[in-house]
């Protein structure tokens, strides 16, 4: 029986240092490819996965519109929309803004429907480009580590390249250029502020708005957008 014990505990010690070693593989793993995005656009995302394999439920011949563009041909509206909206503390924070997350639950509870959430554009990427949308700790853990090591292997510019291109904008629609396209008939380049802040202002429930159109609170949400949109610095 005593000489049992030392084998149990060697085969835990064991045990641990696997999980651990799998562990750090699987963050080599999204590290590889954040290098790899650091000068290629990604051919699909985790997000866009899930939402075509929803869509081809419905018809087996549905396809996603996901249009890439590079960052000179988005326009620079859209960029300040979108960070006024999302993520206003942008080029402040290394990839985690706790205060911003306040502001938003606070946001949120006056207006009595999410119209802010607490994730920063780094977090948004990092979830939308390799996890499942299942809210749980280690889901929220493993998005904090893979954001951590955005803002270390990408700079700003490249990250809000990545985002504005992989968002989802309505059912199937993924990416500035494809938005813009389909809701105004013109290249994301050619946005105006009033169109670029609609477009932010769809981001937190974009098949919702795909369904219902501009509603009169997301049009009153596009004005409080567009009147920040000065504020914020965009990289």
């Amino acid at each position: 029986m005593p000489a049992s014990r030392p084998r149990r505990w060697r085969r835990l010690w064991q045990l641990l240092a696997l999980l651990l070693v799998a562990l750090l593989l699987v963050q080599l793993w999204f590290a590889a490819w954040l290098v790899w995005y650091r000068n290629q656009p990604p051919l699909t995302t985790a997000f866009m996965s899930r939402e075509l394999g929803r869509l081809q439920q419905q018809n087996p011949d549905a396809q996603l519109d996901y249009r890439w563009v590079d960052y000179e041909r988005i326009s620079i509206h859209l960029k300040r929309a979108v960070l006024a909206a999302e993520d206003a503390r942008f080029m402040e924070h290394g990839g985690v803004d706790w205060d911003g997350i306040r502001h938003a639950l606070e946001r949120n509870r006056e207006a009595g429907e999410p119209v802010a959430g607490g994730s920063t554009v780094s977090q948004q990427l990092a979830k939308n480009l390799f996890l499942s949308g299942r809210r749980s700790y280690i889901r929220k853990g493993q998005e904090l580590a893979i954001t951590l090591m955005q803002e270390q292997l990408l700079d700003k510019r490249r990250i809000l390249e990545l985002y504005l291109n992989v968002a989802e904008w309505g059912e199937g629609i993924f990416g500035a250029e494809a938005a813009a396209w389909r809701l105004y008939g013109k290249p994301a380049a050619a946005l105006g502020p009033a169109e670029a802040a609609e477009l932010a202002a769809r981001l937190p429930r974009p098949r919702h708005y795909h369904q219902h159109g501009p509603t009169p609170w997301l049009r009153q949400y596009s004005q409080i957008i567009q009147a920040r949109m000065h504020q914020v610095q965009v990289p």
